[in-house]
Parts: C-alpha cells; structure tokens; sequence
C-alpha cells in the first residue's frame, strides 16, 4: 500500500512538473505576442501621424490579443491568480473545501477540454476551407490553433489540480 501510494505521488509530481513547464512555456510565448503586440501599436500610431496607419493592425491586434489570452491562462492557473470566492470556503472543514475545491477544478477542467477540442475542430475547418482572414488576407487558422493549445493546457493544469487535491498534495 505504501508503495502505490508513493507510486501515485511521484506520478502527480511528475505531471505537476509538465504542467509548470508547459505553462511557463505558453507564457514566455504569451509575454513575447504582447510585446509584438506593444510594438506594433506603437509602430501603427507613429505611422499614422507621419504618414499612414500600418494595414491590418486591427486585424493582428486581434489575432495576438487571442493568442495572449489563450497562452497566459494555464499560467494563471497555475499562480491562482484567477478571481475566486473564498468567504464562504474558509468557514468549511477541510473535507468539505477539498472535495469543492476537486470538484470545481474538474468541472472547470471538463469545460476547458470542450473549448479546445471545439476550438481546434474549427481551426481544422478553417484549414479545409482556406478561409483568409478579411483585411490581409492572410491564414488565420495558427492563431485558432494557438487558442486552442492554450485551453487545452488550461485543461491538463486543471486536471493536475485535481489530482493534487484528491491526493492532499495542495494546501488550502
């Protein structure tokens, strides 16, 4: 019994380490779009009050700013820098907090599997369909795709969470 257990623990360490990879990495490329993102903006109102805006702007502001989104929320997860409602939680035994804490990281966990599976399905038709995005006219299906990676680490840091609490690997 001793051994499973420490079987379960040195697998939930080892996914808890991919996951901390996994997001720092989709951070890092978050950080390096927001600040393509910074640049290009400043770069499109410098051109606008020299000559004329930079065609698109708009368009990649759009674009880059999902990418962002998408890349920076595993990394939140996994820093729990997302909003959460504790007033009520601290009054509750330790079981109880636990099984709520477990039960709403799976349901999130669940949701963000679905967003990425159906945001890559739509990704995969726009390939098929060759759609261009309207100002450019560029592919826009990596940017769908990017999205779609990043609620799927969401979802893979969320299941990590949950086994963590399962095990009382977390500390509330």
């Amino acid at each position: 019994m001793l051994r499973q257990r420490e079987f379960v623990h040195t697998m939930i360490d080892r996914l808890d380490h991919i996951s901390r990879m996994l997001a720092k990495g989709l951070a890092a490329l978050a950080g390096f779009f927001l600040t393509a993102m910074m640049l290009l903006a400043c770069a499109n109102m410098v051109s606008r009050t020299l000559w004329l805006p930079i065609p698109g702007t708009y368009e990649l502001m759009g674009f880059f700013g999902a990418v962002v989104t998408g890349f920076a929320l595993a990394f939140a997860q996994l820093n729990k820098s997302h909003i959460s409602v504790g007033l009520l939680m601290k009054r509750l035994p330790k079981t109880v907090r636990r099984t709520l804490d477990a039960l709403t990281s799976l349901a999130s966990c669940v949701f963000f599997a679905l967003i990425g599976l159906e945001t890559g399905q739509w990704a995969g038709y726009l390939v098929r369909t060759g759609e261009l995005s309207e100002t450019l006219r560029i592919a826009y299906h990596p940017f769908v795709f990017a999205t779609a990676l990043g609620c799927l680490a969401m979802a893979f840091v969320l299941l990590v969470d949950v086994l963590k609490t399962i095990s009382g690997r977390t500390e509330h």
